[in-house]
């Protein structure tokens, strides 16, 4: 018997290691390039973690890809994907600008053809409405050229959650992932469970990555958290951090005390992103 338990004992951070191993962790912001990937991947290293893969955006915080530069963000999309050359675990995502018009939509038709597979765009800080006919054409445009399109939605702009879900319906043949999951709006998202009842009207394009998931796993509407997860569909939901604003310890932590399977968990953690992607 204490043959048994000693050699479960030596077993068990080779278990972990395995657990922690199976996460792919979708939203990740590489503000100063290498030197941001040497911190997130130090950070992960302190925590006892580690990633199967990661996706991994240049923009937000003091990077900001505004309208009327679409060189600049040409170069910095091109300093991300040999970024990602050089990491192999490492998913650009590149952006553009909805406003750019044309050069928006021929540096997304560029980055699909150097095999970028996810474009993110942000209403808030890059300062455009996603009720704009330009947003619907742009994304339509990232769709027919195989990208998924991640936008922020945290609801903190006006009718945030409304104006990207009549953006899904008006663009079904692309595939968004809505970061956040509404924020503490994600009730509204139940209206998909509704949706799926009208013949013809959702093309279950929509997935959900739920970065922010710190600020629930403590709180009084933990339980409704998790309803919505199963009616949006545990298959549409990705686990991801949000780094630098959120790391991938209190992220995971948050997320394991979610009133979940196992089978939903592995979903979440890895599997839908792996499907997604076609990793």
């Amino acid at each position: 018997m204490r043959a048994l338990l000693l050699s479960l004992a030596l077993l068990a951070p080779f278990a972990s290691a395995i657990a922690n191993d199976d996460v792919i962790d979708t939203h990740v912001h590489l503000w100063n390039g290498e030197a941001s990937l040497a911190e997130y991947r130090a950070k992960l290293k302190a925590a006892g973690l580690s990633v199967e893969r990661f996706g991994a955006m240049w923009f937000g915080g003091p990077n900001q890809a505004r309208a009327g530069n679409p060189a600049d963000i040409s170069a910095r999309n091109d300093a991300l994907i040999a970024l990602g050359k050089k990491h192999p675990d490492m998913i650009p995502i590149a952006t553009v600008h909805p406003y750019d018009g044309d050069a928006a939509l021929a540096e997304v038709t560029r980055v699909a053809s150097r095999g970028v597979k996810l474009l993110k765009i942000h209403p808030h800080t890059q300062g455009f409405d996603a009720a704009d006919p330009r947003v619907l054409t742009l994304v339509k445009h990232a769709g027919a050229s195989g990208l998924v399109v991640l936008l922020d939605n945290a609801s903190i702009v006006p009718a945030d959650n409304e104006k990207l879900f009549n953006l899904a319906l008006a663009a079904p043949k692309t595939k968004f992932i809505f970061a956040h999951m509404g924020g503490m709006g994600f009730r509204f998202w139940n209206i998909l469970a509704l949706a799926r009842t009208a013949e013809g009207l959702f093309a279950e394009n929509i997935f959900f990555d739920i970065s922010g998931v710190t600020l629930f796993a403590d709180s009084p509407v933990k339980d409704e958290y998790v309803w919505t997860i199963r009616n949006v569909g545990v298959d549409q939901v990705l686990i991801a951090s949000d780094y630098p604003q959120m790391s991938l310890a209190k992220t995971l932590e948050a997320f394991d005390k979610l009133d979940l399977t196992e089978e939903e968990r592995a979903k979440i953690r890895s599997g839908n992103a792996k499907r997604l992607l076609g990793l």
